[in-house]
């Protein structure tokens, strides 16, 4: 059977806004019920769960054969080839705190990547999309990302770890290279992220230790978008070591990774 990756975006669209229109009422509430997951920082709402739940039955309603994994949880086997992946907030100390940079991220895989995503800004309505092949768009904007090619005038965003001990690595990461960039940004969130590089907000985006539901849709957006994709070494991205710049900074951000 033939896979269309615009129709799967368009799936992706409609119902990451549905869920995003969800967790924005709940923000507004604002009582958030929190528990916590792997470590004291990393927290999860009842807004995250209320949002997969609304996300998995959408899903599941118009493609019943696909699988489905989500973050808080959500496992169902494919049948189709094809399987979503879910973050139903990325950015959820953002979403508690009443920060804007919070998302909802869903994308279509298959055995090659992702064929189709959407990542959705709840608190300034942008919705990025991208299909394989297809290109990046915000609204009926084309995203194409920076052409920057100098890493000491590139604004980088970047991510830490729930672990305290991986924080400390990273933030002694973040010293050596803060002198040879213009700067950092840490905004909180990786789908926007992802999403900012290819709208060209920031030049270049890396952080290690995510997992496949904080990747899948934004770095389509961003490769789709002209950006390059990799793990530190150049080698293919994957959730431990992420890092995503146009094509001629790239190189030049790897080494100073390396270094």
């Amino acid at each position: 059977m033939t896979i269309d990756p615009t129709s799967l975006m368009n799936l992706a669209a409609r119902v990451a806004r549905r869920a995003g229109d969800l967790v924005i009422e709940g923000r507004r509430r604002g009582s958030v019920a929190v528990d916590t997951k792997s470590s004291a920082t990393d927290m999860v709402t009842e807004w995250d769960r209320l949002s997969e739940r609304t996300i998995v039955g959408a899903l599941r309603d118009a493609r019943p054969d696909d699988g489905i994994i989500g973050e808080e949880g959500t496992e169902v086997a494919s049948r189709s080839g094809v399987s979503w992946l879910i973050d139903p907030i990325d950015g959820t100390t953002n979403f508690l705190y009443g920060l804007s940079g919070y998302a909802v991220s869903i994308a279509a895989v298959d055995d090659d990547g992702s064929l189709a995503g959407a990542v959705f800004l709840p608190a300034t309505r942008e919705l990025f999309v991208a299909a394989r092949g297809q290109g990046a768009w915000l609204g009926g904007r084309r995203l194409s990302c920076s052409r920057l090619t100098d890493p000491a005038t590139a604004l980088i965003g970047t991510g830490f770890s729930y672990s305290a001990a991986r924080r400390a690595e990273q933030g002694e990461r973040i010293g050596r290279l803060l002198p040879r960039v213009r700067d950092i940004r840490r905004l909180g969130a990786a789908a926007p992220d992802l999403c900012f590089v290819a709208d060209g907000r920031i030049d270049a985006y890396f952080e290690e230790n995510l997992s496949a539901w904080d990747l899948a849709a934004g770095i389509l957006v961003a490769t789709e978008a002209g950006a390059i994709a990799s793990d530190f070494s150049g080698g293919p991205p994957r959730p431990a070591e992420v890092l995503v710049a146009p094509p001629a900074l790239h190189p030049h951000l790897v080494r100073l990774l390396a270094d």
